[in-house]
């Protein structure tokens, strides 16, 4: 599924520099500390951009009258995905080390940052529904061993790519795509009107990942690359994750009532934003390497 993402929000410019792309400059925002006028830059820029997005998927979505439906339609999307895409089975089968070192270093924020910006929607769910989501939040952070944080096991990838192993120095080289999934995190824990769907997003993530890193599995052992157990690693937890991510579900339901139709906006926008970053992503490393399709 695609979802338009253009905005016509004005980007930041530094005298005798290019215009900063907007969702760089909210990554920039979101890991910053924000101060009343840079709240508002943020603001200004989620309403030209993630908030009409939202309301084009509430208006336009299938009828969810509770959460059996909204199982059922979440079982569909994965479904779908699960039939594999041109991008997916071309960086698992034909991409070279080059091409793979490209998406490697396309969502090394993504890596490098894992579930940081998960933590805010903690306070804003019941009891219950918070225990569940720490523990998803537990398992990113290796349970505290820094050996297993999911951040370091990416850290270990980029180290035998020859990439650097800190965020900083992939602020230049991640395209507008990917700034566009990293960020609906921040909107969605932080200042989304509805928590619901960030849970949505979040079960949606959990439940799509032990199929899509199949790819990025393969082209590691394919390619003999041997740190690729950060994707092998999500193979097996988010499976659990995915079982958590449907508890938390249950018991926001129980203590405060439910709109599934959200759950469901929240996982159609984290679909395709992921979808559209990954396609980006893998068609740059192709034309980088000369090997773009017909």
């Amino acid at each position: 599924m695609t979802v338009a993402t253009s905005t016509t929000v004005p980007t930041a410019r530094t005298a005798g520099a290019e215009p900063e792309s907007v969702h760089r400059e909210l990554f920039r925002h979101n890991r910053g500390l924000l101060d009343s006028r840079l709240l508002a830059r943020v603001e200004e820029i989620e309403r030209g951009w993630i908030v009409p997005l939202v309301d084009s998927l509430d208006s336009t979505g299938e009828p969810v009258p509770d959460r059996a439906a909204w199982q059922r339609l979440l079982d569909g999307l994965l479904a779908d995905e699960r039939a594999g895409s041109p991008s997916g089975e071309y960086l698992a089968d034909h991409a070279g080390r080059e091409e793979f070192t490209f998406v490697v270093r396309e969502f090394a924020l993504d890596g490098l940052t894992e579930a940081q910006n998960f933590f805010p929607a903690v306070p804003r769910l019941p009891i219950k529904a918070q225990m569940a989501v720490m523990r998803v939040l537990i398992d990113e952070f290796g349970c505290g061993n820094l050996q297993q944080a999911h951040s370091q096991l990416y850290r270990l990838l980029l180290a035998e790519l020859d990439l650097p192993q800190e965020p900083e120095g992939f602020l230049d080289t991640t395209g507008d795509e990917t700034f566009q999934f990293l960020n609906v995190f921040y909107w969605l824990t932080q200042r989304a009107p509805h928590v619901e769907y960030f849970l949505g997003a979040l079960a949606y993530l959990e439940a799509s990942i032990p199929d899509a890193f199949t790819h990025q599995a393969r082209a590691c052992e394919r390619l003999g690359i041997r740190q690729g157990r950060y994707y092998t690693e999500h193979l097996h937890i988010d499976t659990f994750h995915m079982q958590e991510m449907q508890l938390a579900i249950k018991e926001y339901e129980s203590a405060r009532g439910l709109d599934p139709a959200r759950l469901w906006t929240g996982a159609r926008l984290l679909s395709a934003l992921i979808g559209d970053a990954f396609d980006a992503a893998v068609a740059r490393a192709r034309e980088l390497a000369g090997r773009a399709a017909a």
